[in-house]
């Protein structure tokens, strides 16, 4: 079972401390310059809440700790890389994906939102996004993902998604197919990398929804 975070919103429809993303996503999406952030536990949320957004913003306030041991085994992440992510509020939701440079958080490219969908397809789609960008651009820096699920279906060239196709979906379920074409015609020159976040912290591409 997942763990439970609870949210700050510092500016929204409505700020305050909540206690489910559902709860928060009706505060900040479509909301302009909307200013958020999870925490581990409701405490923190509070004390947050009580500061100023930007002494949060950027760190990975519920990153695990782990031993001297288990961090030099796993070791640092390769900076001259670009990162992709997706955020999606609900599961099938509103879904958005992005690309970002590692190193300076830059951003390369930002896709959606796209309705009815899910998470692991926009992290599927990130990749391809980036894979056919890097191709086409004939760099052949690294890319990492944070989601096992997608750097699988990348490897496999196949897409295991549940979620039935739908009226609302038609626009990401084409690209999916698109996707799964491209990869079929073409070779990836980009090693895929799994992004460790127990060790590094969230992904330079996360939307700081989490």
């Amino acid at each position: 079972m997942a763990k439970k975070k609870f949210y700050v919103v510092w500016k929204g429809r409505e700020t305050g401390v909540f206690d489910n993303w559902e709860e928060c996503t009706n505060q900040i999406h479509s909301f302009k310059d909307a200013k958020y952030k999870s925490f581990k536990t409701k405490e923190e949320a509070q004390v947050a809440f009580k500061g100023k957004y930007e002494d949060y913003k950027g760190k990975d306030v519920c990153k695990v700790e782990l031993s001297t041991e288990e961090l030099e085994k796993i070791g640092q992440p390769n900076l001259d890389s670009i990162s992709v992510d997706a955020a999606c509020s609900g599961n099938p939701g509103l879904m958005e994906y992005q690309g970002v440079e590692t190193k300076t958080k830059k951003l390369i490219f930002k896709q959606g939102v796209f309705e009815d969908s899910t998470n692991n397809i926009g992290e599927f789609l990130a990749l391809v996004h980036a894979l056919a960008h890097m191709k086409k651009v004939n760099d052949k820096r690294p890319i990492y993902s944070d989601s096992s699920i997608a750097i699988a279906w990348v490897r496999d060239r196949v897409v295991r998604t549940k979620n039935p196709q739908t009226a609302k979906n038609t626009k990401s379920s084409e690209m999916i197919q698109r996707a799964l074409v491209w990869l079929d015609e073409n070779e990836i020159p980009n090693e895929i990398l799994k992004w460790e976040t127990k060790a590094w912290g969230e992904i330079p591409a996360d939307f700081g929804r989490k």
